[in-house]
């Protein structure tokens, strides 16, 4: 029987589900609005122009990017919950002047206010107060898995209630889940530690930290071939597998669902058995194993789900371990600051992942896309093998420090 230090507390589970919670019912109404807001573009006054359609897309990604930092020194110095509800509020009132917007520039301005709820940072580093070092993993994962699910689940759901409750209804359901996850984080989530207060550690520390560095390197690459391999993988699936767009759901959940499945393994591996070092290379090694199998063969439908699975498992294996070193890493008075820049590295690499990828497909085909996330992957891989990984604490150093 494994000792009682080596379990979660019950305040632990609630922690992990309650936050998990609150991740999923923010990010459900972002997922549900992507696969469908091209179309309802065609609406609107100025939804013609296709910059303005992509701006008003990634206009959310770039405003989290500028406002992470921010947030996450916030609420090193005044409180978790307090950032994360004030950032809650913004995200809905910017999904409620999207719902009324009466042409594309008022839902770009939507979009912007949106991305400046950005409780990211706020919500990794609240869950790392709440969790002890030995099970801050798998707490992430099941924020991690959250996201991932709801992902998967939107491109179920989008076409249907668009379908409802046009792109009109979709946006007050974000803002309307934005405040319901408001109560339970004030309803459900255990009481937070207090906040640093005035202890100072000067950001560029947090910044320039050689160990930071590293893993912000990691998330920066992990999502920047993340959305370049989506700008190529959709059309793959028609050309190649047969499957048309609307069907794609049909591939992608079960790969996300079948992922859950083998990831778990490997992140109690990593945090019972201090297998984090080989588990987390060996994640990033299956990535670039992912974007080898990509390039040489992604001409059939049961290839790209084979590769796809492997991609997903490596993904939320990755997803989950990332931020849990970050929060070991950083100083604790910097804890919410760090994981700040590391939300910010992630934003980034969305962002330039989608349009670099948009362009080498445009400019040179499928097969350079996955030729530079391999490339890109490799040089993530060597920078992992010298990372400085913290090492589990004992139950017995666990029990002093209690």
């Amino acid at each position: 029987m494994s000792p009682p230090t080596d379990r979660m507390s019950p305040e632990e589970r609630r922690a992990g589900a309650s936050l998990a919670a609150i991740f999923a019912l923010r990010m459900l109404g972002l997922f549900l609005i992507l696969p469908v807001f091209s179309v309802y573009a065609k609406t609107l006054p100025g939804g013609d122009n296709l910059a303005l359609v992509g701006f008003a897309l990634g206009a959310y990604g770039l405003t989290q990017a500028i406002f992470q930092i921010p947030y996450g020194i916030a609420s090193d110095y005044f409180g978790r919950k307090q950032v994360i509800v004030v950032g809650l509020v913004i995200f809905a009132l910017g999904s409620f002047v999207a719902a009324w917007a009466s042409d594309m520039t008022w839902v770009i301005i939507g979009r912007v206010l949106q991305g400046m709820g950005a409780i990211s940072a706020a919500v990794t580093a609240l869950a790392a107060d709440l969790t002890r070092e030995e099970h801050r993993t798998k707490v992430m994962a099941m924020i991690g898995s959250s996201i991932g699910l709801v992902f998967a689940l939107s491109l179920v759901g989008a076409p249907v209630l668009y379908g409802w409750i046009g792109m009109a209804g979709l946006f007050i359901m974000t803002g309307v889940l934005a405040l319901a996850a408001i109560v339970l984080l004030l309803k459900a989530v255990p009481p937070a530690p207090p906040p640093h207060g005035h202890e100072k550690l000067p950001l560029r520390r947090v910044i320039f930290d050689p160990d930071l560095l590293r893993l912000n390197l990691g998330i920066f690459v992990l999502h920047m071939v993340q959305m370049a391999m989506f700008v190529v993988l959709p059309h793959a699936l028609v050309d190649h597998g047969g499957l048309e767009a609307a069907s794609h759901w049909q591939v992608y959940l079960p790969a996300v669902l079948a992922s859950f499945a083998i990831m778990v393994p490997a992140i109690i591996a990593a945090e019972r058995k201090d297998k984090m070092r080989p588990i987390f290379i060996a994640a990033v090694g299956l990535l670039l194993v992912v974007q080898i199998g990509l390039f040489l063969l992604h001409a059939s439908l049961w290839a790209l789900a084979l590769w796809l699975l492997l991609f997903f498992v490596a993904f939320n294996v990755l997803e989950a371990t990332l931020p849990s070193l970050v929060s070991r890493t950083a100083p604790p008075a910097a804890k919410g600051a760090a994981l700040g820049v590391y939300n910010t590295t992630q934003a980034m690499g969305l962002f330039i992942g989608g349009a670099a990828g948009g362009y080498i497909a445009q400019h040179f085909g499928d097969n350079a896309v996955f030729a530079a996330c391999g490339g890109l992957i490799l040089v993530w891989l060597v920078v992992a093998t010298s990372m400085n990984f913290p090492q589990r604490r004992s139950a017995a150093a666990a029990a002093q420090t209690a």
